[in-house]
């Protein structure tokens, strides 16, 4: 399912930017919106892993313990 999600991402951010940019299209134009759909798709699933699979509330950090006074 994520895996689907993140191709639709990357589908739909491709085809907005070829459409965008002007044409004729040369190879860079080509590799700069696969780096961007890539980067957009990557993103999305990183986002919705830590957000919907991964439960844990301090998964970028650790509380530190309180010292006792």
């Amino acid at each position: 399912m994520l895996s689907v999600a993140a191709f639709l991402v990357f589908g739909v951010v491709a085809a907005v930017l070829l459409r965008l940019l002007p044409g004729p299209h040369r190879p860079t134009d080509y590799l700069l919106v696969g780096t961007a759909a890539t980067l957009s798709a990557l993103v999305a699933l990183f986002v919705a892993v830590v957000t919907g699979w991964l439960k844990m509330r301090d998964i970028f950090y650790r509380r530190r313990p309180k010292s006792p006074r």
